[in-house]
């Protein structure tokens, strides 16, 4: 018995178009999307890898998703929402005008793995991290989170602004390392580092807790404060923000760039000193 083909996705009618799909790639994957004539997906500026000759790339301001009347105000409105989550103020369209299938590839940034998920499947609303969005079909809106509790506003570092998608199409969000997801029952709490909270869905509760005592928060290395989310709802966890893996990246670079820092010296700057390095 031959094996399912990976493009064949149940159909459904809804706002956005119902593209198919190949995720590809183990640690540094990227996601090939088949369009049928007429069909368009979205996606970050700078994100496409390649596409087939059919296809055009329009560049638009705002989210792409064709869902806000299409007025100059409505586009500011929408480019002003990604602004504020550190994305680009514009969103590259792409639509397949030809005859047939043709596919188009979209490549994640940074180490880890590209997640597809249906929003219908999930309320059609899902909150993510302010740099997750890589791509989707045409038709999902793509806006700002601000969490509403005065704590989470002012500790809550990478879980304060977060990216808000809504529709019924598929989205595919990039996190970093190793992916795992938790759903969590009515009431069931998860206490997660804030950097590593990668998504969850509309009906989780979020909120900041003490990491613990005075010399908890001060020496072990895991900051003030945690997410805690409770449940009804789902939740994603990424081994491997990039905040972290940037932070590691600059520390372990020095203050002399291109120098080796001899990380593996129990002597440490001392041994660099000694080696002749500084």
């Amino acid at each position: 018995m031959s094996s399912p083909s990976p493009w064949s996705h149940h159909r459904q009618s809804g706002v956005a178009d119902d593209i198919d799909f190949e995720i590809k790639g183990q640690e540094l994957q990227f996601v090939e999307i088949e369009l049928d004539p007429g069909e368009s997906a979205v996606a970050e500026a700078g994100a496409m890898v390649w596409k087939d000759a059919g296809i055009t790339m329009t560049t638009v301001f705002g989210d792409g998703s064709g869902a806000q009347g299409g007025g100059f105000m409505d586009k500011l409105l929408g480019a002003g929402k990604r602004l504020v989550t550190g994305e680009s103020l514009f969103t590259t369209v792409f639509t397949h005008e030809g005859r047939g299938k043709a596919r188009v590839a979209f490549a994640s940034p940074t180490p880890g793995a590209i997640l597809p998920l249906k929003l219908s499947d999930y309320g059609g609303r899902l909150i993510c991290q302010k740099d997750s969005f890589l791509a989707a079909a045409k038709g999902v809106s793509i806006g700002v989170q601000f969490q509403r509790k005065v704590m989470t506003g002012l500790f809550g570092g990478e879980g304060f602004i977060m990216q808000k998608l809504e529709g019924d199409g598929w989205v595919f969000v990039q996190m970093g390392g190793t992916v795992v997801q938790r759903d969590l029952a009515a009431g069931e709490e998860l206490h997660v580092d804030t950097g590593c909270l990668a998504a969850y869905t509309s009906g989780i509760d979020f909120d900041l807790v003490a990491a613990g005592g005075v010399k908890t928060a001060l020496f072990g290395g895991e900051g003030l404060f945690f997410a805690r989310l409770r449940g009804p709802g789902h939740v994603w966890i990424q081994s491997l923000p990039f905040s972290r893996l940037a932070g590691r990246m600059v520390a372990a670079s020095g203050s002399y760039t291109g120098q080796n820092r001899g990380e593996g010296s129990v002597l440490g700057g001392i041994g660099d000193l000694i080696g002749g390095n500084r």
